[in-house]
């Protein structure tokens, strides 16, 4: 276990305020479930966000909020490294937690390509932007490959993980086939789905309830 990093007990209840959109949240309520914590929710309707006095509050005007107590963050990926460290989902030392940081910002590059296609060029970049999706997957199904543990560090989930199963359910919708040449991705996001918890919370309203995208694309 890596310095500071505690057991995985029941802590919350956590306080998540974000927009009515599965988003930038998704990975983080995955890994809450999976982790059989329990959060509250606050929605914020766009009318009430673009009067401004919620994002005058935000550090970087921006949403999710994330509430732990007294402790009160901002940008999804601190979130996710918080509940990391808190939740055993940080790899089991030092060297493996560097490496869940390089696999987390590898996602992240592949979900701000997403996030662009999907709010700035949807119609036009939806094909090109599946076209090129195998250059990105490869290099997750190539990890997987190497690691052997069905995981992309160590031998459980850590928060990247948790970043990928969510990312990866999106290129789903978008592309269903997309993973079909990639057999260790695929496995992956099997295996994810069926751990029980995480099961249960995909099939809840609070998860199916909500679009993925703020925009009504997808």
């Amino acid at each position: 276990m890596q310095c500071g990093q505690r057991q995985n007990t029941k802590m919350g209840p956590y306080i998540i305020t974000y927009f009515p959109v599965r988003g930038r949240c998704s990975a983080m309520k995955i890994l809450l479930s999976d982790k059989d914590q329990v959060w509250k929710e606050n929605l914020v309707e766009i009318a009430d966000w673009m009067k401004g006095d919620l994002k005058k509050s935000c550090v970087f005007g921006q949403l999710p909020k994330f509430e732990d107590g007294d402790l009160v963050l901002f940008q999804s990926n601190a979130i996710l490294r918080h509940l990391g460290r808190n939740h055993d989902a940080y790899g089991k030392n030092n060297r493996e937690a560097s490496l869940i940081d390089m696999m987390a910002d590898g996602v992240e590059d592949l979900r701000t390509k997403y996030l662009k296609m999907i709010y700035q060029d949807y119609d036009n970049g939806k094909d090109p932007y599946i076209k090129d999706l195998p250059n990105h997957l490869d290099k997750f199904e190539a990890v997987l490959v190497k690691n052997k543990t069905g995981f992309l560090v160590g031998n459980q989930p850590s928060f990247a993980d948790y970043c990928l199963f969510d990312l990866m359910l999106n290129q789903l919708v978008l592309c269903p086939t997309c993973l079909d040449t990639f057999p260790s991705l695929k496995s992956f996001v099997e295996k994810m789905k069926s751990r029980p918890k995480v099961k249960a919370f995909l099939e809840s309203d609070g998860y199916k309830k909500l679009p993925i995208n703020g925009n009504g694309k997808q």
